[in-house]
């Protein structure tokens, strides 16, 4: 059997719980909470039998510091990817956390309306590709493999159902360190469990 037939397993957890340094929307990446930090280090215990290879993370600190907490339970070094972080602000930088400007585009997306755009940002399929090359790097890197990748709860539900193709189906929103576990092999994207 060829290596690309062998299949990597992606374990890919939303961040832990955080708390942001202002209360305007922007892309700066938060700070873990005591809870978020708990909440990461159990992450890492869970998968202490797993035999976890290694761990990516998204680029945003709140993701970073969430990786770096399991990894060092897991005794694995840490690798970022830009292609792991949340999608961006754009136009809606510097509004009011009281308000969600994106609510209105993030449905459009899950219901398949991935044209649509965050005024100055990204379209969704451009947050599925930028995963999916993500991801598609990581199991090439891995096969055979299981591995820990830290990302953020919309672009996990927005991009896998995409990527492994469910249909209509929209998933629940991940808890903070809640996962999804991934299979990659040359044939297929196969999500196995979900939270």
């Amino acid at each position: 059997m060829s290596d690309l037939q062998c299949a990597a397993t992606l374990i890919i957890a939303r961040h832990g719980a955080a708390e942001y340094e202002s209360d305007r929307w922007s892309d700066a990446g938060g700070s873990l909470t005591s809870t978020g930090r708990e909440q990461s280090r159990r992450l890492g215990e869970s998968l202490a039998a797993s035999g976890v290879a290694a761990v990516w993370t998204s680029t945003r600190s709140r993701a970073v510091q969430t990786a770096e907490i399991a990894a060092s339970g897991l005794g694995r070094a840490v690798t970022t990817r830009e292609g792991l972080r949340e999608f961006d602000c754009g136009d809606f930088a510097g509004s009011p956390m009281s308000q969600d400007p994106f609510a209105t585009t993030y449905a459009r997306w899950l219901s398949g309306e991935l044209d649509v755009r965050i005024p100055g940002a990204e379209n969704g399929h451009e947050v599925v590709e930028r995963m999916r090359a993500s991801c598609a790097e990581i199991a090439d890197l891995h096969r055979g493999e299981t591995v820990l990748v830290v990302s953020h709860g919309g672009i996990v539900r927005l991009a896998l159902p995409v990527l492994a193709r469910l249909g209509t189906v929209v998933p629940a929103p991940l808890a903070n360190t809640a996962s999804v576990e991934l299979r990659i092999d040359a044939d297929d994207w196969v999500v196995t469990r979900w939270g």
